[in-house]
C-alpha cells in the first residue's frame, strides 16, 4: 500500500491533492509529500475565510506531520496568496496547519496528547522534535479548547491555592467540582481579592448567580468575595484545613511540651513519639500502637490535647446539622477550658466560624474540598514532571491542559 493512498485514507481534505511522496535528496530519514491544490478549487481567504481569486505563489513551506515508522515526515505545499474583496491581498488558509505555525493541527493534536502522558522534554525526545514545538502544540489546543468550551451551568466550586514557584507566589485555583464533572476552571496569578474578582469577571453575574454550593478554607479575601459574588451559594469551609490546623496546634503542643521536658532534665517521654499522635488510629504500624498505649498512661498535655482532637473525630459523623452544631459547641466549651493555647486558638477559630462549617452537613456531605485537594495533588504533579515551568504563561497552560477538560477539534482520523 503506497503512503499516498494512506495519506489519502486518514487526513483527506477537498481541494487539495497529494502529488508524489519521496525521501528528502540529502537526509534518508526525512520524507517529503508535495500537495498541489486540485484544479478548479478557490482559494480561501485566511482573514474572513470566504473563497477568493488566486493572486500568485509564495515560496514552498514545510508543513511536520506525524512520523512514520521513525521516519520525520513534512507536507510541502507553496502558499497562495488570494485577491479578497474585504480583506485584500492576503496569503490562503488551508485546513491542515493555522496561521504561521510549521506544525500540522493533527501533529500539534498528537503531541499534546503525549504531552498529557509525558514531561514536554521527554515528549520532545520520543518523537525527535524540540520543547518549543511541544510547547506550541500544547499552547494550539489549549486556547482552541478555552475558546470553545462551556462553562455552564456550574452547580459546585472549589477554590484554593499553591506555590508554583520558590518564594511566596502562588495560584489561585478555580475548580468545578459538581457530582458528574470535575475540572479545573481557572488559573489566577497571585492569591489576591483582585485575582478572586477575576475569575467572577470572567463568568459574569448570571452565571456566578446559578452556583449552589462553594468549598474554600478559612482565608478572610475568600470569604469575603465568596459573600458578595455569589451570596447565594452555601459556602462550606474545607474539612481538610480544619484537620491541618488541628494536627499543627497538637503538634505545637508536643515540640513545646517536650522541650521542657528536656530543659528540667525529665525523662523523655515524647521523644519520637510525633506520628504516634498525629496519624489516624487505623494507620498506626504495630510498634506506633505500643508506642502510643504507654505515652497514654501519662497526664501530659500532649496526651490531653491528643484526646481531644481525637474527641473532635465524632463530629464528622454526624448527619443533622443541629446535633453536630451541639457537639461543636460542647468540644469548643471543653477545649476552652483545658489550659492548652493552641487548642483553645482552634476552639476560637471554630467558633466564628461555626455556620460555614456547618454548611457541610447542610450539604448531606456531598461537597468537600477533599476532591480539591486531589486535584491539587495532580496539580503539583503536573509541575513536577517538569521540575517547575519558569514563567507563569507555561504554567497556566500546563494546568489547563492536564485539569481542564477540554474539548478539542475534530480530527479526519483517529491516529492513538
Amino acid at each position: 500500500m503506497e503512503l499516498i493512498t494512506i495519506l489519502n485514507q486518514c487526513h483527506h481534505f477537498r481541494g487539495f491533492v497529494y502529488e508524489r511522496a519521496r525521501f528528502n535528496r540529502t537526509d534518508r530519514t526525512t520524507i517529503e509529500v508535495r500537495v498541489r491544490p486540485r484544479k478548479g478549487s478557490a482559494a480561501i481567504c485566511s482573514g474572513c475565510h470566504q473563497s477568493a481569486p488566486g493572486y500568485d505563489h509564495l515560496a514552498e513551506r514545510q508543513f511536520e506531520f506525524i512520523p512514520l515508522w521513525g521516519f520525520l515526515v513534512f507536507l510541502l505545499y507553496p502558499m497562495r496568496r488570494v485577491n479578497c474583496g474585504t480583506c485584500g491581498i492576503v496569503v490562503e488558509e488551508v485546513p491542515w496547519a493555522s496561521g504561521k505555525h510549521q506544525l500540522t493541527k493533527v501533529y500539534m493534536q498528537f503531541l499534546a496528547h503525549w504531552a498529557r502522558q509525558l514531561s514536554w522534554k521527554e515528549t520532545a525526545e520520543a518523537f525527535h522534535t524540540s520543547w518549543e514545538k511541544v510547547c506550541h502544540a500544547v499552547e494550539y489546543v489549549v486556547s482552541w479548547g478555552l475558546e470553545h468550551r462551556t462553562l455552564g451551568p456550574l452547580q459546585a466550586l472549589g477554590v484554593d491555592e499553591i506555590q508554583y514557584a520558590k518564594g511566596h507566589k502562588y495560584l489561585t485555583l478555580v475548580y468545578q467540582i459538581d457530582a458528574n464533572l470535575t475540572r479545573l476552571l481557572w488559573v489566577g496569578k497571585e492569591r489576591t481579592i483582585e485575582t478572586f474578582e477575576g475569575f467572577f469577571a470572567l463568568i459574569g453575574q448570571q452565571l456566578a448567580s446559578q452556583i449552589e454550593f462553594v468549598c474554600s478554607d478559612m482565608w478572610r479575601p475568600y470569604l469575603r468575595v465568596i459573600r458578595e459574588k455569589c451570596s447565594q451559594a452555601l459556602h462550606i469551609l474545607d474539612r481538610f484545613h480544619i484537620v491541618v490546623k488541628m494536627n499543627k496546634a497538637l503538634d505545637d503542643v508536643r515540640a513545646a511540651e517536650s522541650r521542657k521536658m528536656a530543659q528540667e532534665g525529665h525523662e523523655p517521654l515524647l521523644r519520637k513519639s510525633r506520628w504516634c499522635v498525629l496519624k489516624r488510629k487505623e494507620n498506626l504500624t504495630t510498634p506506633q500502637k505500643f508506642r502510643l498505649r504507654d505515652l497514654l498512661r501519662y497526664n501530659l498535655k500532649t496526651v490531653r490535647a491528643y484526646l481531644l482532637k481525637e474527641d473532635f473525630q465524632q463530629f464528622w459523623e454526624y448527619d443533622s446539622p443541629a446535633w453536630a452544631g451541639k457537639f461543636l459547641d460542647e468540644w469548643c466549651r471543653q477545649t476552652l477550658r483545658s489550659r492548652i493555647e493552641p487548642m483553645k486558638k482552634v476552639a476560637r477559630m471554630l467558633r466564628a466560624h461555626r455556620n460555614l462549617i456547618l454548611n457541610y452537613f447542610k450539604a448531606k456531605k456531598q461537597f468537600s474540598s477533599g476532591v480539591v485537594e486531589g486535584l491539587n495533588n495532580k496539580a503539583k504533579v503536573t509541575m513536577r514532571k517538569s521540575y517547575g515551568f519558569r514563567t507563569f504563561r507555561i504554567t497556566e497552560l500546563a494546568l489547563y491542559h492536564s485539569l481542564g477538560k477540554l474539548p478539542e477539534p475534530e480530527l479526519t482520523h483517529k491516529f492513538y
